[in-house]
């Protein structure tokens, strides 16, 4: 990296530096900040959220960037969603870590925060000779399983500092109306049960409702059912999945009704059977314990549905 001697007191870096180890890229931009001013703070960007874009948290990003460089000094400036918003939390925090004649500039590299800034501190772009995505190098890892202590003590920590999840499914009862017909589903886990076919939530869904019709196209992929809207919600509830039996997370779906227009009743993806119960002589007792709730939902709606 190519650089010239900066006149002002201190060198800042704001980054995410969500990697596992620094690179040489990481490393590059970092030397020649320190190269050139005798006190360097970075700013670690802090997201309110954990995923695959933001893994790591602060202290463990800090731990890191001081293991190679101890005498850096390292905050954090939180992710908001506007630019002059975030602009002046940084600013004020730069304001707080600087001596009343100290001068700063900000350093950015390719791709970085320099083009939301918007505060009162001079910029520069350093062009860096190595340039490495730290993006790639996390989908890299994402298949990667070590057998090390620290390893596992990763993967516990990082479920451990998580807050509890709610995962969001779907329920669907198609109706048949003569004679008068709920279509139901059974997996090979079930013990003989029955269920309402449906499923997760998938991000790339636009709505609930995209959810339902999709699950249903997919467990039974020949049938044809008027399409689900939001006038086709029932209700929502908790659903007490085996699975989550133990856990603080849990299952909550969103239940709803709607009319079979034609199809052959095929059983598709995860589902091994599906079939026909009248309702006139139905006992619930057929049903997975966790499904009888959503058919008691269905029963309060029952003249809705014959109408």
């Amino acid at each position: 990296m190519k650089v010239k001697e900066d006149l002002h007191d201190v060198g800042i870096i704001v980054g995410r530096f969500q990697v596992p180890d620094l690179h040489e890229a990481h490393k590059e931009l970092i030397l020649s900040v320190t190269n050139m001013h005798q006190k360097v703070i970075i700013f670690l960007g802090l997201s309110p959220i954990f995923d695959s874009r933001n893994p790591l948290d602060f202290e463990s990003r800090k731990k890191m960037i001081s293991n190679e460089f101890p005498d850096v000094i390292i905050a954090y400036i939180k992710d908001v969603p506007n630019d002059d918003v975030w602009s002046k939390s940084l600013d004020s925090q730069i304001e707080g870590l600087l001596t009343p004649r100290q001068t700063c500039v900000l350093y950015g590299s390719r791709d970085s925060f320099l083009n939301h800034y918007t505060g009162i501190y001079e910029r520069k772009e350093l062009v860096q000779e190595h340039w490495i995505s730290g993006s790639e190098m996390r989908k890299m890892l994402q298949n990667t399983v070590k057998g090390s202590k620290d390893f596992r003590h990763g993967a516990i920590w990082a479920q451990w500092t998580r807050f509890p999840t709610v995962f969001t499914t779907v329920d669907i009862a198609v109706v048949r109306m003569d004679p008068l017909s709920i279509l139901l589903g059974r997996k090979s886990i079930d013990n003989g049960k029955w269920r309402f076919p449906g499923g997760f939530t998938d991000p790339i869904d636009q709505t609930f409702e995209a959810s339902a019709m999709r699950e249903l196209s997919e467990e039974i992929p020949g049938l044809e059912v008027e399409p689900i809207t939001p006038e086709h919600y029932i209700a929502s509830m908790n659903i007490r999945d085996w699975r989550y039996r133990s856990s603080e997370n849990n299952i909550r779906t969103m239940f709803y009704v709607t009319r079979y227009i034609s199809g052959q009743i095929i059983a598709g993806d995860d589902l091994d059977e599906v079939c026909w119960a009248h309702l006139e002589d139905f006992d619930e007792e057929i049903l997975v314990s966790n499904h009888r709730c959503l058919f008691h939902k269905l029963l309060e709606i029952n003249i809705k549905i014959e109408e």
